[in-house]
């Protein structure tokens, strides 16, 4: 399957977004609203600068405030970063939009029991194959591997 970078940017700048916002991540997407489609549709352009300074921007845009939902403290192994985990959501919102468009796919993904699972990066769920995090997300639980 071919990348889809518009996807890929997206999804890495909500995670930069949660992180810098402590949010969680359906709270980021929903604080987007229509400017989710902006990201995905001029991707290509917002890409050209630094992330934290898109991120930033569109902190101030949508009024994002500080939140208390913090996925980064106590974790004991190392931490992948906002384009890691960019990607695991990009691959998942492709393998499973099927007659969705994918930003629908991706929001109904962020609102979904897997998200808070995959960032919980003391397990080893965020870097298993794609296919065996698509299929646990249709099943609706992690299934035996």
């Amino acid at each position: 399957m071919k990348r889809d970078e518009s996807l890929f940017f997206t999804c890495s700048l909500i995670e930069c977004i949660g992180r810098e916002r402590r949010q969680p991540r359906a709270e980021i997407v929903r604080l987007l609203g229509p400017d989710l489609e902006r990201i995905y549709s001029h991707a290509d352009v917002f890409h050209c600068e630094p992330i934290l300074k898109v991120a930033d921007d569109f902190i101030e845009r949508a009024g994002i405030p500080l939140g208390s939902y913090d996925v980064l403290s106590g974790v004991r192994y190392a931490i992948p970063d906002c384009w890691d985990i960019g990607e695991v959501f990009e691959r998942l919102a492709e393998d499973c939009a099927g007659d969705l468009d994918v930003l629908s796919a991706l929001r109904g993904i962020y609102a979904s029991w897997i998200t808070p699972a995959i960032l919980n990066f003391n397990s080893d769920l965020y870097y298993q194959p794609r296919e065996y995090l698509a299929a646990c997300y249709r099943e609706g639980r992690i299934i035996a591997a």
